[in-house]
């Protein structure tokens, strides 16, 4: 009896020592994932942080791009509006203007 005792304890003890292998395996990498997150997440804030800056300055050259044209085409239209009213005077007809300019003329648009 003693015989099968000692086999069954030594079963046991195999089968223990191959879960506890199993569960020492999925603790240490569940550990291994838990300190490499905040690694990660770092990583990923790194990566959104440099697009919203890279966004941040292409937004501010957008602007002064559309600040220097909406400029010029202040000056162009006073310009040209200064021209037509030079031609009128000197009993000349203008041609009539393009539809966009009569839209922006009427609308500021």
């Amino acid at each position: 009896m003693n015989g099968w005792l000692g086999l069954a304890g030594a079963i046991v003890t195999v089968l223990g020592v191959i879960a506890t292998g199993y569960f020492t395996y999925r603790g240490g990498r569940a550990a291994a994932a838990i300190q490499t997150a905040p690694a990660v997440k770092a990583q990923d804030f790194a990566v959104l942080q440099a697009t919203v800056e890279r966004v941040d300055a292409e937004n501010g050259e957008l602007r002064q791009w559309k600040r220097h044209t909406d400029a010029l085409l202040r000056a162009f239209s006073w310009s040209s509006d200064r021209w037509c009213r030079q031609m009128e005077r000197a009993g000349i007809e203008p041609e009539p203007p393009h539809p966009l300019v009569e839209e922006y003329h009427r609308t500021g648009v």
